[in-house]
């Protein structure tokens, strides 16, 4: 085992090795923000970063309002800490609403269909209202807004990039309601653009590195001369390995207080060990990004890590107490 691998020191910055955080919302801190289209799994991923490693503890930390899901890069779900996503929408989401502004044109939506359906929303959800995606759906449809599913989640996205609404307690055991988020987060963290920049880096690099600048961009869909702006803010927080990636100072000695940082993890599909870096090559050999991927469409596989590196998937096979792992491992 290589202790000075890319892959192992990721671990420990991501905190899935050596000490782990005392809650969901100190683990979510640490990421910034963690790929949540898939509710489940990013429910695992969040817990296995904590102490207890109880999924439940994540739960709970959306009903109390210390996270939240939402949309504030890429065009993606993420979770975030509650408190910081009204800083971040503003950073990343000019580039993601420009695209959706002309999808819309493409699949019939007009502007004021979705304005009108903020309006609605606003409306249904004041003073402490919460209602789940289908609840909303119908509101809407009652106000004579003739959304197709595909619309309606378009429009809740678009409502989200523009902080009206987020995903924040639970409504019932598969889903969450969404909410007004100044409402749900009365009082969250401002940062002028500069501040705010420099924070995301330092967050990114802090809970993420080694990983390049190149890693940043495409992780938040920062343009360059953001991107510029942030590493300028966050440098001194950080520091650089021979290969010119940016880390924590404090990431070596995270690894070197993990009792056995190579062995086997079994990881969530969009697990931000993968995900959350645009080069893969340091923990996934190439040859084998497409068993990650099946014919690239998008849906991440769970993986197995050995050693920092992705060394196969896996799945859940039977059920009851004969429910067992079921190994992919990639051959050489």
């Amino acid at each position: 085992m290589n202790t000075d691998s890319v892959g192992l020191r990721r671990l420990a910055a991501l905190r899935l090795v050596g000490p782990r955080c005392a809650t969901p919302a100190d683990a979510v801190a640490v990421l910034g923000a963690a790929q949540g289209q898939d509710l489940p799994g990013v429910l695992e991923s969040i817990a296995l970063r904590t102490a207890s490693g109880d999924a439940g503890e994540v739960r709970q930390a959306f009903d109390d309002g210390l996270v939240v899901r939402s949309w504030p890069m890429r065009r993606t779900l993420h979770v975030v800490p509650a408190r910081d996503l009204a800083w971040m929408l503003p950073l990343a989401t000019a580039r993601p609403l420009a695209e959706a502004a002309k999808r819309r044109t493409q699949f019939g939506l007009a502007d004021e269909a979705v304005d009108r359906a903020g309006e609605v929303a606003r409306e249904a959800l004041a003073g402490g209202g919460r209602l789940t995606r289908g609840e909303l759906a119908q509101r809407w449809a009652d106000a004579g807004l003739a959304l197709e599913s595909s619309h309606v989640t378009h429009t809740i996205s678009v409502l989200a990039m523009h902080g009206v609404l987020a995903y924040g307690p639970f409504a019932g055991a598969k889903e969450q309601a969404l909410v007004l988020l100044d409402e749900w987060v009365p009082e969250p963290r401002r940062l002028d653009r500069d501040e705010a920049l420099a924070e995301w880096a330092r967050i990114y690099f802090t809970g993420h590195g080694p990983a390049r600048r190149q890693d940043f961009a495409r992780w938040t869909g920062l343009p360059a001369a953001d991107v510029r702006t942030a590493l300028d803010g966050a440098r001194e927080h950080l520091v650089t390995d021979d290969d010119g990636m940016f880390l924590d100072p404090t990431t070596p000695d995270r690894l070197a207080d993990a009792a056995d940082p190579g062995a086997e993890l079994l990881l969530p599909g969009f697990d931000e060990f993968v995900l959350g870096y645009g080069e893969r090559a340091e923990v996934l050999d190439p040859a084998h990004a497409d068993r990650i991927v099946p014919g690239g469409n998008g849906v991440f596989r769970p993986t197995i890590v050995r050693d920092g590196r992705v060394v196969g998937c896996w799945k859940w096979a039977g059920s009851g107490r004969n429910r067992r792992v079921e190994r992919d491992l990639f051959a050489g």
